[in-house]
Parts: C-alpha cells; structure tokens; sequence
C-alpha cells in the first residue's frame, strides 16, 4: 500500500502521488482525471498499481495514468512508463497479453441514410465474412515459413499477397511493421495458437463497428482526416489473437525466474522484468515485435474483408479507405526529452495509445500538419472519438493518451440479472443492430460497464494531450 495522504491535486485535470508515498517509488506517479472519473478510480487497486510501476528499476519521468485506468496484471491497464534504454527495464506487464490490440479507421463515401435502411443485411454479411469469438479461426491459414514472415513483415506480407492496398500501410503506426521482430522467439505453441487466425476478431472487448460521423469539432482537421457529418466509417478492434497471449505468457514465466539473476525485486510478481539489453529482454522484444506484427497483419486482413462487404452490397464505386491504425499495448524504443536531456528510452504503453504532435516525422504527410489521428473507442451504445495529438502530450506523458473509456464494472458483474433481449431491444431503440457469437458477447460489453468516453476524451483535451476532432456513433456492430 502506499500513504494516499500523499495525494495532491494539481488541477481540474491532473492529480499527483509523490515517491515520498513509499519508500520503495522511484519516480512520482501522475493521473489524469476530473472529480467524477476519480471517484471512479479510487474503486479499484489500479492507483497502487500505478506506485509499483514506480518502483522499476530505471523508470525515467513519472509513471503515468490515463483517465480510463482499471486495474489490470502489473500495470494499471491505462498506464504508461518509460525505462531508459541503456540501464533500464523491459515488463510484459507493461505491454499486456493482447501484444498490439489496436483500433484501425477506416471511411467510406457512403452515408448514413445510405447505409441505415440496409444496417442489417451489412452486419450479416461482415458476421459471415469475419471470423469473432474466442478461439475462431480465420478464412485463411498461414502456418510455417510463410507465418514466420508475416511475424516478421506484417501488414506488408498481407498486401502483398492481396490482402489490402499499399496505401494502407502509409495510414499504419510503423506502417504496420515492426522493426527488431524475431520469429525464432515467438514459440511453436505460440504459432500454433496465431496460425489460423490472421483475419479475426477474437472475443471479449473485440469488435467491428459500423459507424457514421455524428460531429466534426474543427474543420480543418475534419478536412485533413477527410471526414464529414453523416458519412460512414468502420472501426475494426482488434490484436495478435492467441499468438500474442502465449508470446506474453512464455516470457513472463521466463522473466519471473531470471529476475533472481539481475537482482531484481519488486513488490508485484506480476510486474516481473529483466534489464533491457539482457538475452531474456532482447528475446522479449524481438517476440513481441513479431506479436505486434501479427496483430497488424491481423487488422489488415479485415480491412480487405470489410472491402469486400461493402462493395458486394454498394458497389464497386464505395472505395474504403483506411484513416489511421493505432496500437495501443506495445513497448517501444522512442527518443523524448526527459529532465531537459533528449534520451532513448522504452516507453511501456499499456491500454494507452501514442499520441505525437503536429510536425512530428512519424505521422503520414497527410496528417503532419495536424498532428497523428488518435482512435479512442467508447462502449457499443455510446461513441467512439478521432482526436489528434497536441504538444503537451510530448511534454508531459511521452507522447502517450488513453485508449478507450475504461472499464467500470467486471465482466461477470456486468452479465449479472441481464436479460439478453432487453440490453439488444435498448441498443436496437438507440438505432444499433448487435450481431454476437455468443450471448456473453453482448452482455459482458453492456454500455454501463465502461466509463462515460466523452468525459474521459475531456480529460485529455483540457489537459492539453490531444485535441478533439471527430465524434463517431455505432449503428451496427460485431461482436465475438
């Protein structure tokens, strides 16, 4: 535990719990939060998370919380914290077990009272076209020397082999590939998990959306994204499947036997670490690069699924482009300036997307001038957000914002005396048709479960992380 006493409200946006809190804290932990969103966090043992994540060893700036932290394995899911590169740490616990779950946009020319009336007989035609549900396997099978060079190419090994358009990796974090990965670390039960499911969305919060565009905040940046009011959009959730959990389970059960060999100790086993540049660290992050590739290959698959669909049902002529596709469970090695000193460090992003400002030369030509599209999904009855990074966000949080509004309530407390036809009558009275493999799809993913979103992207526009640009709204969705 740790002394809340401690606890310092810095402004309307921002609360602080020094390292004086414990003796054991390396580095001050700040949270971004209103009074409402506090209230909520103060529920769960996500604020004593976050101080352990102080403790590891070479945490450089503060250890982070988004406004959507919930408790999660080591991390708070929500959290972020960076090691320095040289002496500093690499934590399974601060990637997560679905290596690169991401969000990815993509638009059509189509509009909302285009696609309405036909909502229905869409969903069905993604429901058959996209594999949902734990343990679903794609339409594809990639296995053996092919598998180990998509984990090691990415979205790029899909469109070449006719799964895509090679602009959509122009709209890619990393266009879709990450440098350092290492197939030969990702295990052969690892790869027996992934092979079948390049091309699926996999169960829990995974989801495919139809969307359409119900404000746009700044017309400028509405003209740079190319979105407009009312025109539809989808937005595909999704990760590295099974290959990802099994690349997180190996290498934490790897980490939390060497930790004796480096001297480390910490006061959550599930934080288990290693030095960064030590075999097991390096074996991690070439693994974990494969993982993240493989959930962007995943992602990429779907895009030309969802291409399909549209085009069997409107034509040709509804070109689907993609916006922008975003990790939000990754580790990665980034320059920033800390204390005045520009350094290398690993930034664990956990539940917690990169938000880079405008100028930055990461982020496509296209959006430079604006700054990198940041996709913060909501629950499947409310909204999901575009907003876009803003320089404080460099300052402060390491280019860092949150990735969603954040769980409320468990999975098994949200199915607790719910009724399936009545939470599908609500979302259908909202003009949202639900298509689920299962029952618990739906009711473990109950809008009350989560966090109000638009209170949530306040917190990070006031605070001067991202800036509002687009709000979206659900008319139908997939489920797993």
């Amino acid at each position: 535990m740790f002394d809340a006493s401690h606890i310092q409200r810095l402004d309307d946006y921002r609360y602080l719990i020094p390292k004086a809190s414990r003796s054991d804290m390396r580095s001050n932990v700040v949270v971004y939060a209103n009074k409402k969103l506090w209230a909520a966090i103060l529920k769960d043992q996500s604020l004593e998370q976050a101080v352990n994540v102080a403790t590891l060893p070479g945490i450089v700036g503060n250890s982070l919380a988004m406004p959507d932290i919930h408790q999660g394995y080591g991390f708070p899911i929500g959290g972020v914290a960076a090691t320095d590169y040289k002496t500093g740490v690499v934590s399974p616990g601060g990637v997560g077990f679905d290596i690169n779950c991401g969000v990815r946009l993509l638009a059509s020319p189509l509009t909302k009272e285009q696609v309405q009336p036909r909502i229905q007989e869409l969903v069905n035609q993604l429901f058959r076209d996209v594999p949902c549900g734990a343990g679903k396997e794609s339409l594809i099978r990639v296995s053996g020397r092919d598998l180990d060079r998509l984990l090691e190419e990415g979205a790029t090994w899909m469109v070449e082999h006719g799964y895509g358009e090679p602009a959509d990796l122009e709209y890619a974090e990393e266009r879709g590939c990450m440098k350092g990965a290492d197939a030969n670390q990702v295990s052969a039960r690892a790869k027996h998990r992934g092979g079948p499911q390049a091309g699926s969305l996999g169960s829990g919060n995974h989801f495919l959306e139809i969307q359409y565009v119900d404000k746009v905040f700044d017309a400028e940046l509405g003209t740079t994204l190319g979105l407009s009011e009312n025109q539809i959009v989808v937005l595909i959730h999704t990760g590295s499947r099974g290959l990802g959990h099994q690349v997180c389970t190996d290498y934490l059960a790897q980490m939390g036997a060497a930790m004796k060999k480096y001297n480390i100790a910490l006061p959550d086993r599930q934080l288990a670490c290693v030095p960064i540049h030590s075999p097991e660290g390096q074996a991690y992050l070439g693994a974990m690069n494969a993982a993240a590739n493989f959930a962007w290959a995943n992602r990429q698959t779907i895009t030309h699924f969802v291409r399909e669909a549209i085009h069997r049902l409107f034509g040709k002529d509804a070109a689907v482009r993609v916006v922008y596709d975003i990790a939000h469970n990754m580790a990665k090695r980034e320059r920033h300036t800390v204390e005045g000193n520009e350094k290398d460090v690993l930034v664990h992003r956990k539940g917690a997307t990169r938000a880079f400002p405008p100028g930055h030369p990461e982020i496509p030509a296209r959006y430079r001038s604006i700054g990198q599209p940041v996709l913060i999904p909501g629950s499947m009855g409310t909204a999901s957000w575009v907003l876009v990074g803003a320089p404080k966000a460099m300052d402060e949080t390491f280019g860092s914002v949150c990735h969603g509004a954040g769980r409320m309530m468990s999975r098994t407390a949200a199915k607790k005396g719910r009724d399936i036809n009545e939470v599908r009558a609500q979302l259908e009275r909202k003009g949202i048709y639900v298509k689920s493999q299962t029952r618990d799809g739906i009711l473990e993913e109950i809008p009350e479960a989560y966090k109000d979103v638009d209170e949530v992207v306040e917190v990070v526009h006031q605070a001067g992380l991202a800036r509002k640009a687009v709000r979206l709204v659900p008319i139908g969705v997939l489920k797993g």
